[in-house]
């Protein structure tokens, strides 16, 4: 799947904006441009130097001062000929100058056409397109540090250097296989097939975590009305999203946003005061609630730490029975003395603890009000999120279809190292080595069907 024709497209968000972009790239991009661009100075195309000028309609009118720069393939983002064209952004002109570049020959792009030709020329595989994506979308640093790493090609390398110790075993079945008569010099296939498996292991060992940093996890926020819900949540934060009164019950549906809590995007959800209620409204709410706590990847149990346990309590808790939980001692300030203050959370963590008939993950005291505790609170949403700290050269492996497909690969390769144990014969050896070597290629993009490649690049923005 080639393609030899020239497409165009808005390559910056819509709406207004300083500046707008269309990107032209094919073996017409220099043409097109000579046709819609006029430059202020009379002279030849000179690649990678910014020119001023006028871009332009088929009558010569003036749509746009603009600056204009020409990229020779391979040295650009899809390795072909490239034009970008800068113009003031309203959306209005944006649009305008797209339309004369399409009039002028060029076709317009698809979602991630831009990507996928680079992918399609070789300049980068499919691992390193699926970071471009990655780091457009990334919503934390850690994330956006991940998505630039697996861009730099760590995983590629390191995939195609477990390909290789998978090709040396492929290669001597093979000959087994088809020379049964000659001489074939025996050899130990076991090292190379152990360190294969080995490193696919690790590999797909570190998606628990890539993964959550790349699509972030869900924590819901449960307890009885007027517990300080809907204030930790602004104060995690740090923005007044969810409406706070001293009247009980304020909430009565559920609210998201996405905190950055230590790199880790977590999606938190307000709900409302799960309590029994002849309120049509409130029962919905309550109702929501519940299906927002069955979602959740961990739950924090908020708490008044200024009062007691209510008799109504039980069947809160009952909701964090067999969850990963945080109990939140809320409301902190309102106890004077750090020594009545921690025996407060004490007991209040024994009365829910009897409650819930386990301990808490952990158990944290906090002051949505004044901040009291709020870093320590993050901090170990995102520990018992992840697990393990992630390693410190931030290699992980953030994509499910990757981790998929290289469990595969570690699975075939597995095979065919007990298979080598047991005596198997070359034959069925060799099936499982290019299955491994085939899901490897999956990621890199060596063996990926036309179906595959347009479901991946058609979640691309158009213009990327």
């Amino acid at each position: 799947m080639m393609y030899d024709d020239t497409i165009a497209a808005i390559a910056t968000p819509p709406g207004e904006g300083g500046i707008g972009i269309v990107r032209i790239s094919g073996k017409d991009a220099l043409l097109i441009l000579e046709r819609i661009f006029v430059p202020a100075r009379p002279g030849s195309w000179k690649p990678y130097r910014m020119r001023y000028g006028h871009v332009v309609d088929r009558n010569g009118a003036s749509i746009d001062e603009a600056l204009a720069v020409f990229m020779r393939g391979p040295r650009s983002f899809t390795a072909e000929d490239t034009v970008e064209i800068s113009v003031h952004g309203g959306p209005l002109v944006v649009e305008q100058v797209l339309q004369q570049a399409l009039a002028a020959g060029a076709r317009a792009a698809n979602p991630g056409e831009f990507t996928m030709r680079a992918f399609l020329n070789g300049r980068i595989d499919l691992a390193q397109a699926e970071a471009t994506l990655d780091i457009i979308t990334a919503r934390t640093t850690a994330a956006l540090a991940l998505a630039e790493a697996q861009l730099g090609g760590w995983l590629s390398h390191e995939l195609h250097r477990i390909r290789g110790l998978l090709m040396d075993p492929l290669a001597y079945c093979t000959a087994l296989v088809d020379f049964p008569e000659d001489d074939v010099e025996t050899q130990d296939i076991t090292t190379l097939l152990t360190a294969a498996v080995r490193s696919l292991d690790a590999l797909v060992a570190t998606a628990q975590q890539g993964v959550i940093y790349r699509q972030g996890a869900r924590a819901t926020l449960v307890g009885r009305p007027n517990a300080g819900k809907s204030s930790l949540l602004n104060a995690l934060l740090r923005i007044d999203r969810a409406i706070v009164t001293p009247i009980p019950g304020t909430t009565r549906d559920t609210l998201e946003e996405t905190a950055n809590l230590e790199g880790v995007p977590v999606v938190l959800t307000d709900t409302a005061g799960i309590v029994e209620s002849a309120d049509p409204v409130e029962r919905l709410g309550v109702e929501r609630s519940r299906r927002a706590v069955a979602l959740a990847d961990l739950l924090l149990l908020v708490v008044d730490g200024s009062t007691l346990p209510a008799a109504d309590d039980d069947e809160i808790v009952a909701l964090t029975r067999g969850r990963r939980t945080v109990l939140a001692v809320n409301k902190i300030d309102l106890i004077e003395g750090d020594d009545a203050m921690r025996e407060r959370v004490a007991s209040l963590e024994c009365a829910y603890e009897r409650l819930r008939g386990a301990p808490f993950d952990a158990t944290v005291a906090v002051s949505a009000l004044t901040g009291q505790g709020l870093d320590v609170l993050g901090a170990t949403v995102a520990r018992l999120l992840l697990g393990e700290s992630p390693p410190a050269d931030g290699r992980l492996v953030t994509n499910v279809r990757h981790r998929d497909a290289l469990a595969r690969a570690a699975d075939h390769a597995r095979d065919a190292l007990n298979g080598v144990r047991r005596g198997v014969s070359p034959d069925l050896l060799a099936v499982d080595l290019t299955a491994a070597i085939n899901a490897i290629g999956e990621v890199t993009g060596e063996t990926v069907g036309d179906d595959l490649l347009h479901a991946i690049f058609s979640r691309f923005c158009i213009g990327k």
